[in-house]
């Protein structure tokens, strides 16, 4: 946001310039002045550099929840959701909330057949195609569970739904703006 350089492990946005970059959107000037700014393209890319400079990326910059003043980076609650040996795809929206001002609110996808240990019942669980509402609930409080032992207590989602399947672009990405209508 300032333009300055971020310190090791501080996430900031991507920008880049060089001989290899395109000078601007071909007819759109519009888009050309709000994404480059003296020669530097503004990528919109979340991403932070350790100490050898090598560069991750850690998200979008649309994508980034702000949760009672906490920056939540979705890529990365997807990815420890992804870590659940029964979810076979996650992804993470930013939902209103009159408390925090955003919440994140999780789907999954189950992978076929995956066996979920049901803490409290004592049963294992399948994750079959068609779960009951009960199991179903079962399920996302383990999915829940497994992400506490992992993330910090700000980055837990408030929901978590299991889904059939995550609604997709053109493009095939995961279409956020779907899962939000669907929420």
């Amino acid at each position: 946001e300032t333009g300055e350089d971020c310190t090791s492990g501080q996430v900031g946005e991507l920008w880049i310039r060089g001989p290899h970059v395109s000078p601007g959107y071909a007819d759109n000037p519009e888009a050309t002045a709000s994404s480059f700014v003296e020669g530097w393209l503004h990528t919109g890319d979340l991403a932070l550099a350790d100490d050898e400079g090598c560069v991750t990326i850690v998200g979008r910059s649309k994508d980034m929840i702000i949760s009672g003043g906490e920056n939540i980076y979705p890529a990365e609650i997807e990815s420890a959701m992804a870590a659940h040996p029964a979810v076979a795809e996650a992804a993470l929206i930013g939902v209103p909330d009159e408390r925090w001002g955003e919440v994140g609110r999780a789907f999954v996808v189950l992978r076929p057949h995956a066996s979920i240990w049901d803490s409290n019942s004592g049963r294992k669980l399948d994750s079959g195609a068609d779960l009951p509402a009960d199991m179903a609930k079962l399920v996302e409080a383990e999915i829940l569970h497994f992400l506490r032992q992992r993330l910090a207590k700000y980055k837990i989602p408030k929901s978590l739904y299991v889904v059939p399947v995550l609604p997709r672009t053109a493009a095939g990405k995961i279409d956020k703006r779907a899962l939000a209508e669907m929420s």
